[in-house]
């Protein structure tokens, strides 16, 4: 698989050229400067694409071209949104870049309650608590009937947490979750925004009625009016899994199981149309089986993260070592090099270790431990080719 690895562009610390040093072959980033839902012109793509490739390298992936709000809810400005998705779609095709991941989650991307989680070897990962994210819920969003959709284990814990809870760790969840978690991905609500616990409940409100075929229904007049823009210009287009793979906050997902796959990719019906495949989002349901996804979706699979998790049966979830865990990144390693070799692949997450902990790097982003966890998976694949040739 290529070697990819996430870059926020410019003003990232991490440089082109630190990339290039540690065996990067490819570059997966987007046009974090654009608003949610204007075009991507040529000229702002071209420039991007070049200053990559003065580097040595290659833009593989958009991570992410973002699906509007009023696009998933089906809102009035919605038609018109989907118009401008398709001219950046074709503007990049047109510029060579020819791999979009996206996904269709409402309001609320990937979701961590502790965003430095210590471990027992000196280092922090990100963590899912759900008694926290239930607290948040209730206790802080104060979600009309929120209670029901918890089970009395989890719930009994979040009264007794509301009776210990500080105003700073209140404060710290509304960071971790609504702010530093959506900012550099969603883009909804960003950093220094005021109330934006306000501004959360509007975007929530956005969606009352839509329920899961509703959402469903909105995503396929998505992929009928994009995927023959991106088959025209030679896109793939790749949904990424929703992050838990469960309902939150009232919010229908619909990305994640193997029925929910295999019901998109029917939908449109197209080899434009396809999945990234996200080990650590899928791996933290435990209704999912890593593997056998791996197995029935590798052919219609266009971009891989590779991250692993520890889950429980209550649904607390560790972001685990990049060989361990429900992930079973290695068997993945296998399977993917066996039945899609030509994918972009990238280190997804890594922990917070060494020098990195006191840097300012967008959660789940540091440059030490994605190289850690970088320089294993290079292992893990050269020893599966060197034993792929030996026995074919």
């Amino acid at each position: 698989m290529e070697r990819t690895w996430r870059w926020f562009g410019k003003k990232d610390s991490i440089t082109l050229d630190m990339l290039k040093q540690i065996g990067v072959e490819g570059i997966v980033t987007s046009l974090h400067d654009v608003p949610n839902g204007e075009i991507w012109t040529s000229e702002a793509i071209n420039e991007v694409k070049n200053h990559i490739e003065k580097h040595g390298l290659r833009w593989s992936v958009v991570e992410s071209l973002p699906v509007s709000e009023a696009i998933k809810y089906g809102g009035k400005d919605c038609n018109t949104l989907i118009e401008n998705y398709k001219v950046s779609l074709a503007n990049l095709g047109k510029a060579g870049v020819k791999t979009v991941c996206y996904n269709f989650m409402p309001v609320i991307d990937w979701i961590r309650t502790d965003l430095r989680k210590p471990k027992g070897d000196g280092t922090y990962s990100l963590f899912f608590d759900p008694v926290r994210f239930a607290y948040f819920d209730c206790f802080i969003l104060k979600r009309k009937d929120a209670e029901r959709d918890y089970p009395e284990n989890i719930l009994r814990q979040m009264y007794a947490l509301n009776e210990t809870i500080t105003e700073a760790e209140k404060d710290e969840l509304v960071d971790t979750i609504i702010v530093k978690t959506q900012g550099f991905v969603s883009g909804n609500i960003r950093e220094g925004d005021k109330n934006p616990v306000e501004l959360f409940k509007k975007l929530l409100a956005l969606y009352e009625g839509i329920d899961r075929e509703q959402l469903r229904a909105n995503m396929k007049h998505f992929l009928q009016q994009v995927v023959p823009v991106a088959e025209e210009y030679g896109v793939k287009l790749c949904v990424h899994p929703d992050d838990p793979p469960f309902a939150v906050l009232g919010l229908p997902r619909i990305v994640t199981s193997a029925d929910d796959i295999e019901w998109f990719l029917k939908a449109v019906d197209n080899p434009c149309n396809g999945l990234t495949f996200c080990a650590g989002s899928l791996s933290s349901g435990l209704h999912n089986d890593v593997i056998e996804l791996a197995r029935r979706f590798a052919k219609r699979t266009h971009f891989v993260h590779l991250r692993s998790t520890e889950v429980d049966s209550d649904g607390y979830v560790l972001e685990a070592s990049h060989l361990e865990g429900r992930g079973h990144v290695v068997e993945l390693v296998r399977i993917f090099e066996r039945e899609n070799p030509d994918l972009p692949m990238r280190i997804d997450h890594g922990p917070l270790m060494l020098d990195d902990i006191d840097k300012q790097y967008n959660p789940g982003y540091s440059f030490l431990g994605r190289m850690y966890a970088f320089a294993q998976l290079m292992g893990v694949t050269a020893a599966v080719k060197q034993i792929d040739g030996k026995t074919a």
